[in-house]
């Protein structure tokens, strides 16, 4: 073995149970997602309200998390992951529940929302993301990868589960079973084992002292606004979200546009799923072994390619299916990407403040797409312009995080307690 496949083997013997804790921790903070579809319909049918009035609750969560996501990262590179982390699973893990004592009142419902947007934000990726980047160097793109995999952990788990409870008890008693079967595993997890440098507790022998505990390298908050490789990792990463959040809800509708099936849209909407995680893990892998940057535009490309398929000349039952799956692929490193290449980029001293920045770029992505999405077919009556838009956008994002130079040396630039760290490449 090479020293960089021990270096990966001894990471993982050391880190697992945190892995772990970081996948079961990204799958509690996507629960509600994957729920919210299920109680529509019994929702609308106790309190006579509209689609739009159950779904109101949902989007005001999400777009809490735009504004307050740096704040929240700054609280963790003062505090750490672990005392945010541990009371924040608790009462994300409550608001949940509290979502089951709806009266009826519109204005209750929206406050029990507020309640659980502003509780989620301890519980957001950023917090499992920046514990297991600290933990992990040569092994740290495959970590990311596996972490990020509790969504779609979530997704499969979920909506069947809900399903059954629901009908089975009510949609009352759903939301209260989902939220004590994700928090009550990730909360004493967490408990046990989650742990930054900031905890007494080192992830790494390596790390053990507290001289490498209290100096973290990487870019001071004013450097990381000057670096120009920082906002064409951003700019990418809202671009390609913005598509890949379109795509994901108005996949089936597209699909049916396209003369398939709803049955068979369905089953093509949950094969895009199992790219996605399948795209993930390939991704890490290869992340460990050549340029990020450079794999991460080579599936925006892929991306621009498969959305061609889809245009009328190009369109068939076969081209729709590839596109689809490439897209589900594509789509599920996006996020990984920009974890991945943040903490490349941008060390680990400030990562809580940057990757705050980033995660309200993820956030706000997710609440604009689909919207533009329904407006372009508002406006055209169909998904065309959506897909010929969806192409130099792809190849755009592609060119932003093609080249974005050396990594820099972080393990080198603190040899020594105090030393500034260097600045990664403009």
């Amino acid at each position: 073995m090479s020293p960089t496949q021990i270096e990966r083997a001894a990471e993982w013997r050391a880190n697992w149970p945190l892995v772990l804790t970081a996948f079961v921790g990204l799958s509690l903070t996507s629960v509600v997602i994957y729920s919210t579809g299920l109680v529509i319909a019994p929702i609308e049918q106790e309190f006579g309200w509209s689609r739009t009035q159950v779904t109101a609750g949902t989007s005001l969560a999400t777009m809490l998390a735009i504004p307050l996501s740096p704040f929240v990262g700054a609280l963790i590179d003062r505090l750490g992951v672990r005392k945010l982390a541990l009371p924040g699973t608790v009462i994300a893990s409550i608001s949940i529940a509290a979502i089951a004592f709806a009266n009826g009142s519109p204005v209750q419902w929206l406050a029990l929302w507020i309640f659980y947007g502003l509780a989620a934000l301890m519980i957001k990726p950023t917090i499992w993301t920046i514990a297991v980047t600290g933990a992990f160097t040569a092994g740290r793109s495959l970590a990311i990868s596996v972490i990020l995999c509790g969504t779609a952990f979530a997704g499969i788990a979920v909506p069947p589960l809900m399903q059954w409870v629901t009908d089975s008890y009510g949609w009352r008693e759903g939301v209260i079973t989902i939220a004590v079967l994700w928090g009550v595993p990730a909360l004493l997890l967490s408990y046990f084992f989650l742990f930054d440098a900031h905890d007494a507790k080192p992830l790494r022998a390596a790390d053990s002292s507290p001289e490498a505990r209290a100096a973290l390298p990487g870019l001071s908050v004013a450097e990381a606004v000057r670096s120009l490789t920082l906002w064409r990792i951003g700019i990418a990463t809202l671009i390609m979200l913005l598509l890949a959040s379109c795509l994901l809800v108005h996949q089936v509708p597209m699909l049916t546009d396209f003369g398939i099936t709803r049955h068979d849209a369905a089953w093509l909407a949950s094969l895009v799923g199992v790219a996605g995680v399948i795209g993930k893990l390939i991704t890490g892998w290869m992340m460990e072994r050549w340029d990020a940057g450079l794999v991460g535009s080579a599936t925006n490309f892929a991306t621009a390619l498969a959305m061609v398929l889809l245009l009328e000349p190009f369109r068939s039952p076969a081209t729709i299916v590839c596109s689809i799956m490439v897209v589900g692929y594509a789509g599920g490193t996006k996020l990984q990407l920009c974890v991945y290449l943040t903490g490349i980029y941008a060390g680990m001293r400030n990562y809580g403040k940057i990757f705050g920045v980033m995660a309200s770029i993820v956030a706000a992505s997710g609440g604009i797409g689909p919207v533009i999405g329904g407006a372009f077919y508002d406006a055209f009556g169909g998904y065309n312009e959506v897909i010929m838009t969806a192409i130099p956008a792809s190849l755009v994002s592609a060119l932003m995080i093609l080249r974005l130079g050396p990594y820099p040396e972080w393990s080198k630039a603190l040899e020594a307690r105090g030393k500034r760290p260097a600045a990664a490449p403009a």
